[in-house]
């Protein structure tokens, strides 16, 4: 049986050139890059190398990054750290209908904590409007939190407009780049945000190890207390073979994205040309153009996704339905109800994220077992045997 991943937006394998880079790291050069001696001056000198390179690909100065657990810490450090180091100014945050949990999670976390929060809209393919922003700001904003590209339905919005805003505003812009980094361009500059988080195992990259970057002169609370580490704005041990990873990784994807990305857009327009022609009644989500390179999702009507990712796993296929971290939840998708899906439709989503190894037999051999699956699955639902 042919095995087929589709479900790089989840995590991605860990590129064997990253492994290689990172295996000098667990035992001969091991130390603690805290320690004045040779060891960990050894170690030191990998961590700010690693620094300098994803500096370099983000466009920022190597004291402006911060090495983290992950995503999830990294979302969770910009909008708890930002908030309560500018509570003298006001207790007002903004966000999208879409975010991921790391930060919807998190400023509900920040209400219990007297901070008030406005959650704005999306239109039907997913985007964020910068003037419904800009009416949700007040005297007492200190916050607006937009992630650059949705996890699961890959609309790329308007960041740069809405950074334009905030800084016109004097107001700390966030976003979630976990989607982005090593996928699309980004430049912190280009992209006017002053807090920006993504994750290693997103770009091929190991798990465990993430980034926030801070832009010079933000006011922020550290995350966690103890040692002096990542400029006193992080404490902890640093995780040095991960973080020479990261750095591996990212620049791989510097050297292998514009490639990467023609071939997985041509990939991606084919399952969106393909699969409404093969099954009928299914809809796209997520902007039509919009939207990340290699990301493709489907709500197919009558079924349940659940029942789709069980039968495409049984032919070797892995998906999604969208977010990882949500997938065990039996609760429709909160994105696709945010772009006007209903519940029994948004029930029927699919995601497919293509990665670095994805080929074309790859998709045919999805294009030749989905539209049989659907077919089976639709002729023993109730939805589909009552539809008018």
């Amino acid at each position: 049986m042919q095995r087929v991943y589709l479900d790089y937006a989840a995590t991605a394998p860990t590129d064997p050139e990253v492994i290689k880079a990172m295996e000098p790291y667990f035992f001969e050069k091991f130390g603690n890059a805290s320690s004045l001696h040779s060891f960990g001056q050894e170690a030191k000198k990998a961590l700010e190398d690693a620094r300098e390179k994803v500096a370099a690909f983000l466009g920022a100065a190597a004291q402006e990054i911060i090495f983290t657990s992950g995503g999830t810490e990294s979302d969770n450090f910009a909008v708890i750290g930002t908030a309560f180091a500018r509570q003298a100014k006001g207790n007002h945050i903004v966000t999208s209908a879409i975010e991921h949990h790391a930060v919807s999670e998190t400023v509900k976390f920040l209400e219990k904590k007297g901070f008030q929060v406005t959650v704005v809209g999306v239109d039907k393919d997913g985007l964020v409007d910068p003037a419904d922003v800009k009416k949700a700001i007040t005297d007492k904003t200190v916050l607006v939190s937009v992630m650059h590209a949705n996890n699961e339905i890959g609309t790329i919005q308007p960041i740069a407009e809405i950074g334009r805003i905030t800084r016109e505003k004097g107001i700390y812009f966030h976003s979630d780049a976990v989607q982005t980094v090593g996928h699309v361009p980004v430049n912190v500059d280009e992209l006017n945000v002053d807090l920006l988080s993504l994750s290693g195992h997103k770009f091929y990259g190991p798990k465990g190890v993430g980034v926030l970057y801070i832009r010079k002169g933000t006011r922020i609370e550290r995350f966690l207390h103890g040692g002096d580490q990542e400029f006193g704005k992080r404490a902890s041990t640093h995780n040095i073979p991960g973080i020479v990873g990261l750095a591996k990784a990212i620049e791989l994807c510097r050297e292998k994205m514009p490639e990467e990305t023609r071939a997985q857009i041509k990939l991606r327009d084919k399952m969106i040309k393909e699969i409404p022609e093969k099954i009928p009644e299914v809809m796209l989500n997520g902007h039509p153009t919009q939207r990340l390179p290699n990301n493709v999702n489907f709500s197919i009507k009558y079924i349940e996704g659940e029942s789709m990712l069980l039968n495409l796993d049984m032919v070797g296929i892995a998906a999604s339905t969208g977010s990882a971290c949500t997938s065990s939840s039996l609760e429709p998708s909160s994105v696709l109800l945010a772009i006007g899906r209903p519940h029994e439709i948004a029930h029927g989503s699919l995601r497919f994220t293509l990665g670095r190894w994805s080929k074309a037999k790859d998709v045919d051999y999805l294009l030749e077992n989905l539209p049989p699956i659907v077919k089976k699955l639709r002729q023993m639902s109730p939805l589909y045997e009552n539809k008018e």
